[in-house]
């Protein structure tokens, strides 16, 4: 069997950082597909995270580092595009002479789905492991479908009407919690899963809301993508945290204690070290910590820290991580090193 079924992670996964001109109808290209999720930050200035879909539609815009309920801005993203998407003039997305950075994801087309409870509207992509899922929920316990057909590890959702936290299931910290990403709240003991981990249809919440929601569901895929937790040895000589391919994109969080998402790319640090940080829950610009705090190598299997940040002494962490270049591609032949 071969080691992966993903020899270009690129075609699936890819940030693409670019530069504000102001201008109406800018196109950003060179993401390589047409996204399905597209997640936009500024590098140099305090503003929003912000998260467009194609189940949602171009233009309607949520944000990581807020609880707010989906807004309609036809200035910002207006649509996504063959290689790319394009924007308007809006500053929070492309203000002149201002550095920018999107994460891209492909998914698929829009579809029902009846698996659960309640129906849902899915755009998914199985070879990747990637499911958006949209719903309306009925105020109770309920089954939703994902279209995955495997067993999501990751669940990110957010009420669309209302106000309300960004409710998200790790399977590494299990179906009695609950971890929110914006703000920088611990781990939480929760009811909202049903105590029920998810399974390859369907995944269960129960929550009193009577809202549409979304939901971005993500299954591990070998050699592209994988979620898990490890524990900080709290050395300036950091744990190693084996993933099975070169980190294009890693996402990590402490589970137990007041912190932020911490976003690290191969592309706003092409090369080792990796030490320029965005987080997922504020709206602050890339930040590069001095003394080399939060500081990471991405290598051909995975990714090692070089200080003690984010890898405190037997704390537990949460990580997402997408690849850049399998450890070993399907005829069996390994990538290189940096």
């Amino acid at each position: 069997m071969a080691y992966t079924t993903i020899d270009d992670p690129g075609l699936f996964f890819n940030t693409v950082i670019y530069t504000g001109d102001g201008n109406d109808d800018r196109t950003v290209t060179g993401v390589g597909f047409s996204p399905d999720l597209t997640w936009l930050k500024s590098r140099d200035e305090t503003e929003h995270h912000t998260w467009n879909d194609t189940v949602r539609g171009a233009n309607k815009q949520l944000y990581s580092n807020l609880s707010y309920a989906e807004g309609t801005d036809t200035d910002r993203l207006k649509s996504f595009d063959s290689d790319g998407f394009t924007l308007g003039t809006d500053v929070i997305v492309n203000k002149n002479n201002i550095k920018f950075v999107s994460w891209n994801w492909l998914a698929g087309s829009n579809a029902a789905n009846t698996a659960g409870d309640i129906d849902s509207t899915v755009s998914v992509n199985t070879t990747s492991g990637i499911s958006i899922c949209s719903w309306t929920h009925d105020g109770g316990n309920s089954t939703i479908g994902h279209g995955l057909g495997a067993i999501p590890e990751v669940i990110i959702t957010k009420e669309r009407n209302n106000s309300g936290s960004w409710n998200s299931y790790f399977a590494s910290v299990g179906n009695a919690h609950r971890m929110v990403l914006q703000g920088t709240n611990a781990k939480i003991s929760s009811s909202i899963w049903n105590s029920t981990t998810p399974t390859s249809s369907v995944f269960t919440m129960n929550d009193s809301i009577t809202s549409q929601m979304i939901a971005w569901c993500f299954t591990p895929i070998k050699g592209y993508s994988k979620f898990g937790a490890y524990e900080g040895n709290g050395n300036d000589d950091g744990i190693f945290i084996y993933t099975g391919f070169k980190p294009a994109w890693v996402l990590t969080r402490q589970t137990n204690g007041g912190n932020y998402w911490h976003i690290h790319d191969n592309r706003r640090n092409a090369f080792n070290v990796r030490n320029t940080q965005l987080k997922a829950g504020n709206s602050a610009a890339d930040e590069t910590p001095g003394s080399g705090e939060n500081s990471r190598d991405f290598v051909s299997n995975g990714f090692k820290f070089r200080d003690s940040d984010h890898n405190n002494s037997s704390q537990e962490y949460l990580y997402m991580a997408f690849a850049e270049s399998p450890f070993v591609n399907s005829n069996g032949i390994p990538n290189n090193a940096e």
